[in-house]
């Protein structure tokens, strides 16, 4: 991974994601939509490029928690080839966790993390379902987990799954899983209106015995629930990066002012903002998808036409990572 560090390894980050968007992801978009899985050497050039160690702390070589940066990144990734980016985004969290867990897991994954040897998934959902919750239980040497974890993005093409569970004691389990089907692990394929290349799964535990030295950390339900209420404004910048091609291929038009007031919104957002800016750059990607099926006329429900791509992604984007919050601002936009 390149090592250039602080302001300049920023830099050419931006520099090589605008490039890859245009030269290689979206060039290559419909072929992927089209697809059962997003090209390893797509995957492979972004780990190259340093992109799976954006989130490292800079003494490993990456740029540490720079929301703007991560931001930045995301939105021209997304702007490119969604399904890539959608897989890409999964991988960070699993990052900053390994950064700031034990020593002896950080010793074990940060590196081949932020290098790009090895990539992860998340499988937090599953805490979400009040009705049968992902569990966790302590055993001789590790733990055992039970229960469904839904939408679990990048199956086959990630190496672990950073995952939650709680235990009787209602405290959070969050634990590196080796993401290969088992006896005791299956997965359920979904089949989505786009990014279907992204190969999101649902995945079922039946007493799936994770080592101990897996465990990265835990916390209270209730903490990681406050902390969840509001859904991430990171995730905004997927839609952001769906208008933003969009606004290129219709020209100069009143959605590049849009676009620029929902980037600020997401941006600035915080715990309390971030519902009503998620819900501002789902409608916006909405709204230009629609304006680009206008503009581009009756070809735009051909195929192999970008404008019905970027038209379903929207769609996907209305209720991915949604929160109660998060649906309710953007019902009161779509009103």
């Amino acid at each position: 991974m390149p090592r250039i560090g602080g302001m300049g390894e920023a830099s050419r980050l931006r520099k090589r994601a605008a490039e890859i968007a245009d030269e290689v992801l979206f060039p290559a978009a419909l072929a992927v939509d089209a697809a059962d899985r997003v090209p390893a050497a797509q995957l492979d050039l972004l780990a190259a490029e340093g992109f799976y160690g954006v989130a490292a702390p800079p003494e490993i070589g990456g740029c540490g928690t720079d929301f703007a940066l991560a931001a930045y990144l995301l939105e021209e990734l997304a702007s490119g080839c969604l399904s890539t980016a959608f897989v890409w985004l999964q991988h960070h969290g699993p990052v900053i966790a390994a950064a700031t867990a034990a020593p002896s897991i950080r010793e074990t994954w940060l590196a081949p993390l932020a290098k790009g040897q090895k990539r992860a998934g998340i499988a937090l959902a599953g805490l979400r379902n009040r009705a049968a919750p992902m569990r966790v239980r302590a055993v001789a040497g590790g733990f055992l987990l039970d229960g469904e974890a839904p939408w679990v993005t990048g199956w086959d093409m990630i190496d672990v799954l950073y995952t939650a569970a709680r235990d009787e004691h209602d405290d959070v389990h969050f634990l590196y899983v080796d993401a290969v089907a088992a006896p005791t692990l299956a997965v359920t394929p979904l089949e989505l209106v786009s990014v279907q290349a992204s190969r999101t799964v649902n995945v079922r535990f039946d007493a799936h015995f994770v080592p101990a030295d897996r465990l990265a950390d835990v916390r209270p339900y209730a903490k990681w629930s406050s902390s969840d209420a509001s859904g991430s404004a990171l995730n905004g910048f997927l839609a952001l990066g769906v208008a933003n091609r969009c606004c290129r291929l219709i020209g100069p038009s009143a959605l590049d002012a849009d676009l620029a007031t929902a980037r600020v919104g997401l941006l600035a957002a915080d715990p309390q903002t971030t519902p009503a800016a998620r819900a501002a750059a789902s409608a916006l990607a909405l709204r230009a998808t629609a304006a680009l099926a206008v503009h581009t006329g009756a070809r735009a429900v051909l195929r192999g036409e970008h404008a019905q791509r970027l038209l379903r992604e929207a769609a996907f984007l209305l209720v991915f990572g949604n929160r109660p919050a998060i649906r309710d601002a953007l019902l009161t936009h779509l009103r």
